[in-house]
């Protein structure tokens, strides 16, 4: 099974969709399968489709949407052909089977405590994300700046928007949304520090000219472009910059930017600024995107 959810929700079997249009399913499927391979618990399903005030009804309209779930994916199984035919997967709950055909039960799996959808051997983009951006870490912690480039680039090129993006959220999925996020702007973080190590300040000005607009009191960031604004021969505009995110700062949040985006601001001010980037966790990020 084939997993997309870093943009639009794209799951499929064999190379066939089994992404429901019904927004409800839809939301159970996009939590399934982001915790592939693992039991998401039925109270974590309710609490995504209605909240703290679910009906009383909510197992067995639940059970509905899971078997509707089911009716796609034996279809996906039986367009596969005889080796992954559905069976009698379509209906009721189950395990897989020791022997025969793979049916919709034994990917859509029925435990104790709630669901688990079984990826088998497909591809996941959130989990190759993950693996990317952890080797890109690494990277940087090794001083090797084109390797982390160079793999933080591939995994930030797997986002083509935000995470379900044509899901309709309830908490937990939003709840998860906003966990991806952090970990992408981790990642873009360190990808645009190891540019900035590579002195690619000229081609990081446009990029983060757009960043810093989004993201208004993100301080790594304003950093960055203070950063490649100076080298690039423009020292009033980083200034600028910074006085620009320390109204922000003031005005929405009532603190003053962060000890190490003072220093760095005022190196600039006497035009020796620091050769390197601040290393990460030096400012504190304080993330407010622009609505």
């Amino acid at each position: 099974m084939d997993i997309e959810v870093l943009g639009a929700l794209a799951v499929q079997e064999n190379g066939v969709s089994v992404t429901p249009t019904a927004p409800k399913p839809r939301q159970v499927l996009a939590l399934l399968a982001l915790h592939a391979d693992r039991v998401v618990p039925v109270s974590a399903l309710i609490e995504e489709l209605w909240g703290t005030t679910p009906p009383r009804s909510a197992r067995t309209t639940l059970q509905t949407y899971v078997l509707q779930l089911r009716e796609l994916i034996a279809a996906a199984l039986e367009a596969g052909g005889p080796d992954s035919a559905p069976g009698d997967g379509a209906q009721g709950d189950g395990v897989r089977g020791e022997s025969g055909p793979r049916s919709a039960k034994d990917v859509l799996v029925t435990m104790p405590s709630g669901y688990l959808l079984a990826a088998g051997d497909g591809e996941s983009d959130v989990r190759a994300f993950e693996r990317l951006a952890g080797t890109g870490y690494r990277a940087m912690d090794a001083g090797d700046f084109p390797g982390a480039a160079r793999q933080l680039r591939q995994a930030l090129a797997l986002w083509s928007g935000t995470a379900f993006a044509d899901v309709q959220a309830g908490v937990q999925l939003d709840m998860e949304t906003r966990r991806l996020e952090e970990s992408r702007l981790c990642a873009l973080d360190q990808r645009i520090e190891a540019d900035l190590r590579l002195g690619r300040h000229r081609e990081l000005l446009a990029e983060l000219t757009v960043l810093v607009s989004r993201y208004r009191a993100h301080e790594s960031l304003h950093g960055q472009f203070m950063l490649a604004l100076y080298r690039s021969g423009r020292r009033g505009e980083a200034l600028e910059v910074y006085q620009r995110l320390r109204t922000t700062l003031v005005r929405d949040l009532g603190l003053e930017p962060s000890a190490g985006l003072r220093r760095l601001q005022r190196s600039i001010l006497t035009a020796s600024p620091e050769t390197a980037v601040p290393p990460p966790g030096a400012a504190k990020e304080r993330l407010v995107p622009t609505s």
